[in-house]
């Protein structure tokens, strides 16, 4: 696979997730502070993110490396659902006794 195609297939699954966010490429731009020309460039395969924007990017998306990569996802990995459902429950440690409690996990 040629490094131009690896910039573009980056760059398409850069705008299909900030799409299925709602997002413009200037508010993208804006969260991880860049500029809607530099996310242009990204979703047209002209230029890729480097690591550090990576990361940014994965957050500001909602999606993990691996699947803004597009490398295919293990078994042992959790599925964009599964990590929806952990961010939900770190986020309202108030609610976790009762999710422990409908699970019938041990809460620690």
């Amino acid at each position: 696979m040629t490094s131009n195609k690896k910039k573009y297939e980056i760059g398409e699954r850069i705008r299909i997730f900030r799409e299925k966010r709602g997002l413009s490429q200037h508010e993208l731009g804006n969260i991880i502070g860049v500029s809607n020309s530099r996310v242009s460039n990204w979703e047209q395969g002209i230029n890729r993110p480097n690591a550090d924007i990576l990361a940014e990017l994965c957050t500001a998306l909602n999606v993990s490396p691996s699947s803004l990569l597009g490398i295919k996802v293990t078994a042992d990995e959790f599925s964009e659902k599964e990590r929806s459902i952990i961010n939900a429950y770190r986020a309202k440690p108030e609610m976790q006794h009762a999710v422990c409690v409908l699970l019938g996990l041990k809460d620690k």
